[in-house]
């Protein structure tokens, strides 16, 4: 065997199976370096290790350890490694994929020949999405991204590949048809990010990707056009009039799609008993109310007034919507769970800075998470976070968690949120991590979020008039006083609470 074709060490090395000399695993080793055979985990965990080198003083990667003894980092020429991590094209030190080239430029030729238009270029109008994606402060997840996943026929290449033939078109209504969808939806919202598409509510997205599949799904085709007019000039309009104001929630979103179902639910109700909506009477819907639970009765009662107004069906009467306020948590309560989030630093920052805007501020999630990091004030030495105006001040030792949390803020890495100014982002293109993910490391914690917000929010307007707190923490003016209704704090009461010992009231003629 000539010395152009004899297989290196390292090569010999990952044909069987060896003890990793840094973590001990028996496996495959990726590499022969100074203090052991090592395996491909350990390999490219030490190859991210950058810094300046503590033997010859250069800022690089430091994969090598000066001695067992004292594992200190050092780079390459220090460890004295005989094999160069250099990547072939561009110089840069780190993990190298085929061809001695790094991550970068590995993703980089990937694009390029995924997002060829037929002419070897990428096609123009993706140029943008290229470069944002290249610009990811970690590369290598890029390439992760690309990858099928298991149980999946299609991976994101196959989108990228059809996006540069131009088999996909430039449209939001193209991407909410195409499959898989959680890959399609991720690429739809990077090409807004990188204003390849106009800006859409994300929830809109959502909305407009499910209703395909709905449709399909219904099998009587009158039923299918009448659930269609609904949504064309009742439900949409109501969901888009209210995303000029502010964006949606994934519970605005999931409220809507419930109406849907539930005029789906109630036509084929209908349809089993012989009935038309023409054909439904006031008899109809008060055994259609006795036999369903408040949340499909909370889900039809758009639908049957735009049926009454629309004059589908004959006027009937409905039983009033009802309320139902959620139990507070007690102050005792709250006042234990600030006390031991503030204390307790093992538990995740993420979670517990979330969790203290909720106890502290009667916050829900839906809100925390559209909170930017310019929401957090420095002010001299206090810290406020602006929720409403005035900004509320933030005591000690939140801020300090707060301050902690935005140094080391995660999911910025990509290149979904390189630079965003979320306080809690997310892992999709320019948006903040999703309510319901935060709410479950919340009350992993163990807090409650909602009887914590409610709890918070009596304490406040048992200590200050409910305008001052509508004001301050975003509430709007009539929600605050039937809460300080609720709980019996008028105005005497506010007075009378803080009134020096002695004072009596001035009376009219005094």
């Amino acid at each position: 065997m000539s010395s152009r074709t004899a297989p290196t060490r390292e090569q010999l090395a990952r044909w069987q199976k060896r003890d990793c000399a840094r973590c001990g695993r028996h496996a495959f080793v990726a590499a022969w370096w100074p203090d052991g055979q090592v395996c491909r985990s350990c390999c490219d965990r030490a190859l991210r290790i950058r810094g300046r080198c503590p033997g010859c003083g250069v800022d690089r990667a430091l994969p090598g350890i000066r001695s067992v003894g004292e594992r200190q980092s050092v780079c390459a020429d220090c460890a004295g490694f005989t094999v160069s991590y250099h990547c072939a094209r561009c110089g840069h030190e780190g993990k190298l994929h085929a061809a001695r080239l790094c991550s970068r430029c590995t993703f980089s030729d990937h694009l390029t020949k995924l997002l060829d238009d037929g002419t070897g270029q990428i096609r123009p109008a993706l140029v943008p999405l290229v470069e944002h994606l290249l610009a990811m402060d970690k590369p290598l997840s890029g390439l992760t991204w690309l990858y099928p996943r298991k149980g999946q026929d299609r991976a994101p290449s196959d989108l990228l590949r059809e996006l540069g033939r131009g088999d996909i078109e430039l449209t939001h209504e193209a991407f909410h048809a195409l499959q898989p969808w959680r890959a399609a939806a991720h690429l739809q919202e990077l090409l807004m990010a990188c204003g390849v598409l106009p800006a859409v509510d994300k929830q809109i997205c959502s909305m407009e990707r499910w209703l395909i599949t709905h449709f399909a799904a219904i099998p009587n085709p009158e039923h299918a056009q009448l659930v269609r007019r609904f949504v064309t000039w009742e439900v949409m309009p109501r969901l888009r009039t209210r995303a000029e104001r502010k964006p949606l929630t994934p519970a605005i979103r999931r409220h809507a799609s419930d109406q849907v179902k539930q005029a789906t639910l109630f036509l084929e109700w209908l349809d089993d008993r012989g009935l038309t909506l023409s054909t439904c009477g006031q008899a109809a819907i008060d055994t259609w109310y006795v036999e369903h639970n408040h949340h499909a009765r909370t889900g039809l009662r758009p639908f049957l007034l735009w049926c009454i107004s629309g004059k589908l069906t004959s006027r009937f009467r409905l039983p009033s919507a009802v309320i139902r306020p959620a139990t507070p948590l007690p102050q005792h309560d709250r006042i234990a769970l600030l006390g031991r989030l503030l204390t307790d630093d093992d538990q995740p920052l993420r979670s517990r800075a979330a969790a203290v805007i909720v106890l502290l501020y009667a916050q829900p999630l839906t809100r925390v998470v559209r909170l930017t990091v310019d929401d957090v004030i420095q002010d001299g030495d206090q810290i406020l976070l602006r929720l409403g105006q005035p900004p509320s001040p933030v005591p000690g030792p939140a801020a300090d968690i707060l301050l902690r949390w935005i140094d080391q803020r995660t999911n910025m890495n990509t290149a979904t949120n390189r630079n965003s100014r979320w306080l809690f982002p997310g892992r999709r293109a320019g948006q903040p991590i999703h309510p319901e993910t935060l709410g479950a490391q919340v009350k992993a914690l163990g807090v409650p979020t909602v009887p914590a917000r409610v709890g918070a929010i009596h304490q406040h307007v048992l200590d200050m008039p409910a305008p001052v707190v509508a004001d301050a923490l975003g509430y709007h003016h009539v929600t605050t006083t039937k809460i300080a209704t609720q709980v019996t704090a008028t105005w005497n009461r506010y007075v009378a609470a803080r009134s020096p010992s002695g004072w009596t009231p001035p009376t009219r003629d005094s």
